[in-house]
């Protein structure tokens, strides 16, 4: 018996000849680099990958993959992605956007692409501003920033792109960081492995309109008492001296610290496998300076996906009445004529 060996790439193999073209600096240059290392493990051929955007810098990504892409329109990459998922189930479909891009003009078609649980990986990489259109202030943007379009401080209340997912029922969410490239490329192989709908929010940098916006969490002075990594099956502990960590106190999440406030046995432990979603939501709302800002995976759970109640509806529907005929259906009673 032979053993057939996975296919194995590289990563010169998986970049284009297009030169890549984001501001020196951008923390997209690190997302790009990460994505083709994780690649290159998940023993999947390039002519099996599929990389689909919308509109805004991210969106560029497609070009610089040497796999099939889409470079699609403002808001719709999901349903782009969606069709090309149906249609060629053999695909691994991954969908690039950003914060404005997928969750102002096409935060109804990502809703609806996780809520069916579709076998796309959703990459939303979050800079809290429009790039490409030269700063505006985003869906995500924090109350008070100030922009070429809120001068004054934007008054909305910023969306939180975790909560969002999790809400419309996500079988895998995740957040990372562009600079933290061990925990990215891991991420990223998660979301390879997963079967159904994989969301991941990146904390990615605009060097040019909102620089600095994620220091707290990339900063090495300043991010181990800002940013909790997420390990399934563990307590919640994070800090310099690693202290600090997550108590529930009734339904409230609170900051305590070890061995002064309670023991490790009395701390929040995190379950990724958690059937509901209660639990990362709770996390999803973690802001700082109140709370640590989670980083890691909130929840991977299975279920069926959409791509399967389809092909069993379309097999159920062929014992039942046979194969189709398309000219038996052009001609039958229900056709009308214009005079």
């Amino acid at each position: 018996m032979s053993i057939t060996a996975l296919p194995t790439l590289t990563t010169k193999e998986l970049t284009s000849d297009q030169e890549v073209r984001w501001c020196p600096g951008c923390g997209d240059y690190s997302i790009l680099a990460q994505m083709r290392k994780a690649l290159t493990t998940c023993g999947i051929p390039k002519e099996n990958l599929v990389f689909v955007s919308g509109i805004g810098c991210s969106s560029r990504f497609p070009y610089y993959m040497n796999t099939y892409g889409f470079h699609t329109i403002h808001g719709r990459a999901p349903t782009f992605a969606t069709g090309i998922r149906l249609a060629r189930p053999d695909l691994q479909v991954w969908m690039i956007t950003g914060d404005g891009d997928g969750l102002s003009i096409g935060g109804n078609h990502l809703i609806h692409a996780l809520r069916r649980n579709i076998d796309i990986k959703i990459l939303l990489f979050n800079n809290e501003i429009y790039g490409l259109t030269k700063g505006q202030y985003s869906p995500t943007s924090r109350q008070g920033t100030k922009t070429k379009s809120s001068p004054q401080g934007s008054i909305d209340n910023p969306l939180r792109p975790l909560t969002l997912a999790l809400a419309a029922e996500a079988s895998f969410v995740a957040r990372t960081i562009d600079v933290d490239v061990t925990h990215l490329t891991s991420i990223l192989q998660k979301a390879a492995a997963h079967k159904g709908s994989a969301f991941i929010e990146i904390y990615q940098n605009c060097k040019i309109f909102n620089d600095g916006i994620f220091d707290y969490v990339t900063d090495r002075t300043l991010k181990s008492d800002n940013a909790l990594y997420l390990e399934h099956g563990k307590p919640m502990i994070f800090g310099k001296d690693r202290k600090k960590g997550i108590r529930l106190k009734g339904l409230e999440p609170e900051v305590v610290t070890i061995d002064k406030d309670c023991s490790e046995n009395d701390l929040l432990v995190h379950d990724e496998k958690a059937p509901s979603a209660t639990l990362a939501y709770l996390l999803s709302r973690f802001a700082n300076p109140k709370f640590p800002e989670c980083v890691g995976v909130y929840r991977n759970v299975e279920r069926p996906t959409y791509e399967e109640g389809l092909e069993n509806q379309i097999q159920a529907q062929l014992a039942a009445k046979g194969k189709g005929d398309l000219e038996k259906l052009f001609k039958n009673d229900d056709l009308w004529v214009v005079e």
